[in-house]
């Protein structure tokens, strides 16, 4: 039997500088330091047995136990007095995050391997096995176990990335790798503080208190924190997904990374875009720069690039109408665009060149039809007609193996996303409509297996900052959510 218990009694906070919180049931990051004072307005009861007087108990059957076991690991706090050198006080968490940030795992050169010593070291903290296992040789993947008490049940894998995205020092206005605490505000500056080592501190700080109140979790759970998520994913989750060691945790689900949310609703993603990378090259006779003639490699190009503008605009239309979300329309941005004949100086500008190529980032849902804009790639975007023609540096599949769209269902089909739902609305947060994640993560990987993948990354009030100047993770900025599971 499982049953939930909220005996909360939550008078109206002041800001609270807490906005770190793991999916689904059981793990709260305090990195407020206002958050020891706003401790003593709560009252906290958790129930493990029937010894126990139990309120508004509620008894869940056997399917939804794998869910209520994931759960545990978000909106847990800890008891409501903390000792100043406690491992789990606010000091101590944020110091731990701020160590976690202050290691430069930033593409093209993570230190990946440093990030692997504190992450095994931060098991080693709280008694969890840890390994370190490098699919591709310098490029290591963490995964940390916490065994449960029956361990033939599916498990659950909390799922990270450790790179981030390249850094201008010089455009911030703190250093991106010195994860500076900026006490009149309660924000933290870093490359990486909302994408997202954020969340990989949730999943360890989550465990941390669970171990430390003596809880164990019935399925076991495991913790995984991968490589080159920001380049592709190919030498992290996609070896690791198809790899003899992943069989051997027989995952029944996965969560990974959400986005900030700039309103007071949680955003939960059930899918995601997969990513195509187009490149265009078009073809013509060379010729004086003052000459006019049909049929030139840049007009020819520009011609391609004005059916495309033209297309993107007619998607762009449904996002700015609000009849679509970003997430469920094809886009499409220029990445580069390369002509001209080079010279030391620059270019020759007397001459036509004889060659052009435009590159363009293109991302579909899985509720569009990739072989139509397949059909329009040939027909009108680079049709061989104007001698033109075009390659994919990537082109990820919108199906997954069994060539059905790489969706995780959502409401009562899902007692994942039911529970999800419940969890949120008991702890008085807001949960916003379930959407496709307009970009590409690792959890395509594991969706392509058939697993379920839920993206959450629960910053409310936060505006999305990833891969910006001046990325942060407002602490004071999100609802604080009190909900406690127990088995």
């Amino acid at each position: 039997r499982i049953y939930i218990t909220q005996v909360l009694k939550i008078r109206k906070f002041d800001k609270l500088a807490t906005c770190l919180y793991i999916f689904l049931v059981g793990a709260k990051l305090a990195l407020a330091y206002p958050l020891a004072h706003n401790l003593s307005n709560q009252s906290l009861r958790i129930c493990h047995s029937r010894r126990h007087t139990m309120a508004t108990p509620i008894k869940l059957t056997s399917h939804t136990l794998l869910c209520f076991c994931c759960f545990l690991l978000l909106f847990t706090i800890p008891p409501p007095s903390v000792a100043a050198g406690d491992s789990s006080s606010p000091s101590q968490v944020i110091s731990r995050f701020q160590q976690y940030l202050q290691i430069n795992t930033a593409q093209p050169t993570p230190d990946y391997h440093l990030a692997a010593e504190f992450l095994i070291s931060q098991a080693d903290s709280i008694s969890l096995p840890s390994r370190s296992i490098e699919f591709v040789h310098g490029k290591p993947l963490v995964l940390i176990h916490w065994p449960g008490s029956d361990p033939d049940l599916p498990s659950i894998l909390l799922y990270s990335h450790t790179d981030v995205v390249p850094a201008e020092p010089h455009k911030w206005d703190h250093p991106p790798f010195s994860a500076h605490l900026d006490p009149s505000s309660g924000r933290i500056f870093a490359r990486g503080s909302q994408d997202m080592k954020c969340v990989g501190m949730q999943y360890l700080e989550a465990v941390r208190r669970l171990k430390a109140s003596g809880f164990r979790p019935r399925r076991s759970v495991y913790l995984a924190f991968s490589p080159d998520e920001e380049i592709g994913g190919h030498d992290g989750a996609e070896k690791f997904a198809y790899s003899d060691v992943f069989d051997a945790l027989n995952v029944g689900i996965v969560l990974d990374e959400g986005l900030a949310s700039p309103g007071e609703s949680y955003r939960p993603f059930y899918a995601e875009r997969s990513p195509w990378w187009l490149v265009i090259k078009a073809m013509g006779a060379p010729g004086h720069g003052a000459k006019l003639y049909d049929n030139s490699a840049v007009e020819n190009l520009f011609k391609s690039i004005e059916s495309i503008r033209r297309f993107r605009a007619s998607q762009f239309d449904l996002v700015k109408a609000g009849l679509r979300a970003e997430g469920e329309v094809i886009s499409v941005n220029m990445a580069f665009l390369k002509a001209g004949t080079p010279s030391p100086t620059g270019f020759v500008m007397n001459l036509q060149p004889s060659e052009a190529e435009a590159g363009f980032d293109i991302r579909i849902p899985p509720t569009a039809d990739p072989e139509s804009l397949e059909r329009r790639i040939n027909e009108e975007w680079a049709p061989v007609s104007r001698n033109m023609t075009f390659q994919f540096k990537q082109k990820a599949s919108v199906y997954d193996k069994e060539g059905k769209p790489m969706l995780t269902k959502t409401g009562s089909s899902n007692p994942w996303w039911i529970l999800l739902e419940e969890a949120v609305a008991k702890a008085d947060g807001k949960l916003g409509k379930p959407e496709i994640f307009p970009a590409a993560t690792d959890s395509r990987y594991f969706r392509e297996r058939g697993l379920p993948a839920i993206g959450f990354s629960p910053m409310a009030n936060t505006p999305v900052l990833l891969h910006d100047h001046n990325e942060v993770l407002f602490l004071a900025a999100s609802s604080f959510i009190d909900f406690l599971v127990h088995e």
